[in-house]
């Protein structure tokens, strides 16, 4: 399968689009989980100022991390950052402004999520939400899900089902689409997720390859359709980066 997907950028591609009310673009996204040992912050760095997306979603930031990303703030007025030394810091770096953003904890008081609402000019505002749930597999080191019911996906569908308004569900789920839970929190929310039709994208694991998943997901209500999606080189993260481009129903 190919790392890039497009919608066709000839002159029908684009009348389809417009005819159809999708040509509203609500910009680009990068969501990324920079592995919280990795300590080569440049790859990532320069991906952000190459593509110059949005929003950036970054995830296992500790405190090194979120020194290192400093250098976005003059691009990224707009952040929430919440660093954490047990792989599940997350921060938001954003050129739109954030209402009311809210770090919650869904599950774990050891697990933060962002919640915001994205003011778009001359266009509907949307949500974001950004999440990361705990890994499914034992670990000695960081929090883990072994033997636990997995809920704060299904708690983020409800959220986004009560909202009754355009959504975005980004992060690294610790899990496939096809399971149980992605599909059940997909349902509840009423969102799809972005891959279908498109490709897998495998991102996890970029240091393998043999074994690879795709656990870094975008779901997003029917608001939204995809412009162009596509799986980011290596940034000595064990995932892949993530990159999306959506337009927003007028």
């Amino acid at each position: 399968y190919s790392d890039i997907y497009s919608v066709s950028t000839t002159t029908t591609g684009w009348l389809s689009l417009l005819r159809n009310g999708w040509l509203n673009f609500t910009g680009i996204y990068i969501i990324a989980n920079v592995l919280v040992e990795n300590r080569q912050s440049e790859p990532f760095v320069q991906q952000v100022r190459q593509l110059n997306p949005e929003l950036v979603l970054v995830m296992e930031v500790d405190q090194w991390w979120v020194d290192q990303l400093k250098v976005l703030k003059t691009s990224y007025p707009y952040v929430v950052e919440y660093p954490l030394d047990n792989a599940y810091g997350m921060a938001l770096y954003s050129k739109l402004p954030l209402e009311e953003p809210n770090v919650a904890f869904l599950d774990d008081e050891q697990i933060p999520s962002i919640h915001t609402k994205v003011i778009m000019p001359a266009t509907r505002n949307f949500m974001f939400h950004g999440v990361h749930p705990v890994a499914p597999v034992p670990s000695d080191k960081y929090p883990d899900g072994k033997g636990e019911k997995e809920v704060s996906l299904l708690k983020v569908g409800d959220m986004v089902a009560k909202e009754r308004r355009p959504s975005v569900v980004a992060g690294d789920f610790n899990d496939v689409s096809w399971s149980r839970t992605s599909r059940l929190f997909g349902d509840r929310g009423r969102l799809y997720n972005i891959r279908l039709g498109r490709g897998l994208f495998n991102s996890f694991d970029a240091n393998s390859y043999i074994e690879r998943w795709p656990l870094d997901h975008i779901f997003v209500t029917r608001d939204f359709t995809v412009v162009e999606l596509q799986r980011l080189p290596y940034i000595y993260s064990d995932h892949f980066p993530i990159y999306v481009r959506l337009a927003l129903q007028q």
